[in-house]
């Protein structure tokens, strides 16, 4: 629990708090607008997020979003939204975020293809 480790080291305590760590891998990719680091438009409506989020061990958090008045999601920032997956393998975690990204649209979208690639193995 990352709150617990926070607090413990704020309080001097950091020794009472034995961490539990997770053998699989987890991926983050990021969608960023058009532009971004640069002059980016904003306001574009993003599609997909519903598909994405019924995927098993990948979450979205949002970064550079905003609500329409719909209720929809909207563009509102450079770096829009953090795909999180999770895998056995850092390949698996790697497969289901880019096969996340895949679902997720909104006008400029783009995203690297690189990440995880350096440490994932390739087949023959």
């Amino acid at each position: 629990d990352l709150l617990e480790i926070g607090e413990a080291l704020l309080a001097g305590e950091l020794s009472r708090v034995r961490p539990r760590w997770r053998e699989d891998s987890t991926v983050c990719l990021v969608l960023a607008s058009g532009g971004y680091p640069g002059t980016y438009r904003t306001g574009h409506p993003i599609r997909g997020l519903e598909e994405v989020r019924r995927l098993p061990e990948v979450m979205i958090f949002h970064a550079g979003t905003t609500r329409a008045p719909d209720g929809s999601f909207l563009t509102a920032g450079g770096r829009v939204l953090n795909i999180v997956a999770r895998g056995r393998t850092l390949a698996q975690a790697r497969q289901r975020a880019y096969a996340a990204a895949s679902l997720i649209v909104f006008e400029q979208m783009h995203y690297r293809r690189d990440i995880g690639a350096e440490w994932t193995p390739t087949r023959a």
